[in-house]
């Protein structure tokens, strides 16, 4: 009896180890930066148009797509920013889109510290995010532009006190109390296991510890933008808690800023629920 339970334990232990395997393999195929010739191979074959820039900020460069070559003026322009672990194609479908493609211009960029020339030189801080943003954005008609902040992203976009035609937040982690600290983040604490980590992961880890002290410096002034606001949310998301647009929910009047609850959905809703997002984008385009 007890070398069957022996067997059965060691054949669970296999499994479970390959399937962690596997899971790591796959994220981490997800999560390295991308070349720019694997880019526009990705966008060639949806026959997307896709024009790839090198921006400068406070001398560190990093990646801009854009779905044209000049801003159409007599369009929106919709600016995408993305969250820890991320990059510029984490709104990829949304550009491959043509609807969307004919109704805004279309921006995504790497944040510093997760594009494929200066992967892990994250720099901690929202300010220096919000002002790079700022910066990007400097030349586009704040009437127009619509920001669009996914996760540690929504923090961003959140914080600049330029009026925007709208700012639309994807699961965003906004509230210290709200921050959760998963359990692996301990693979980049520890020395032992800490080398074994991608530079991506590594910038992620840092840039995550380091969020829930620098979103107290914010999150009692989140109000003060003159923006309006959407927040889309899923109620099952257990790695930037609901909570976070439930309390933004509360300190903000209802002109001003609107919660759209997708039930059942968890932290991946930009992939799992295009649809929802995408009709929420047309919406402030038509």
């Amino acid at each position: 009896m007890r070398k069957r339970i022996k067997i059965i334990a060691k054949v669970i232990g296999i499994g479970l180890f390959l399937l962690l395997s596997v899971l790591i393999v796959l994220f981490y195929r997800f999560s390295t930066p991308k070349s720019d010739e694997k880019i526009k191979e990705d966008f060639s074959e949806n026959n997307t148009s896709i024009y790839i820039n090198y921006l400068a900020y406070k001398n560190f460069k990093y990646r801009v797509l854009t779905t044209q070559k000049e801003i159409d003026t007599s369009k929106a322009t919709i600016v995408f920013v993305h969250g820890s672990v991320g990059s510029c194609l984490d709104f990829k479908k949304y550009m491959f889109d043509a609807e969307l493609h004919s109704k805004a211009n279309l921006i995504s960029y790497d944040r510093i510290g997760y594009g494929e020339k200066l992967t892990g030189d994250v720099q901690e801080s929202i300010a220096f995010e919000t002002e790079m943003l700022e910066d990007l954005t400097k030349n586009l008609a704040g009437s127009k532009t619509i920001l669009v902040g996914y996760s540690y992203g929504g923090s961003i976009v959140l914080a600049s006190k330029k009026e925007y035609k709208k700012i639309i937040l994807l699961a965003p982690a906004v509230y210290s109390k709200a921050e959760f600290m998963p359990w692996a983040l301990n693979f980049y604490k520890w020395k032992l296991t800490n080398w074994l980590l991608p530079k991506v992961w590594k910038a992620a880890s840092k840039e995550k510890i380091s969020h829930k002290s620098d979103l107290i410096k914010f999150e009692n002034n989140w109000n003060e933008t003159p923006s309006k606001i959407l927040s889309i949310h899923g109620n099952k998301d257990w790695i930037v808690p609901y909570e976070n647009s439930l309390i933004l929910n509360e300190k903000f009047s209802s002109p001003q800023f609107e919660l759209l609850t997708l039930n059942g959905a968890g932290h991946g809703l930009v992939w799992t629920h295009f649809n929802e997002i995408k009709n929420s984008l047309m919406q402030q385009l038509n």
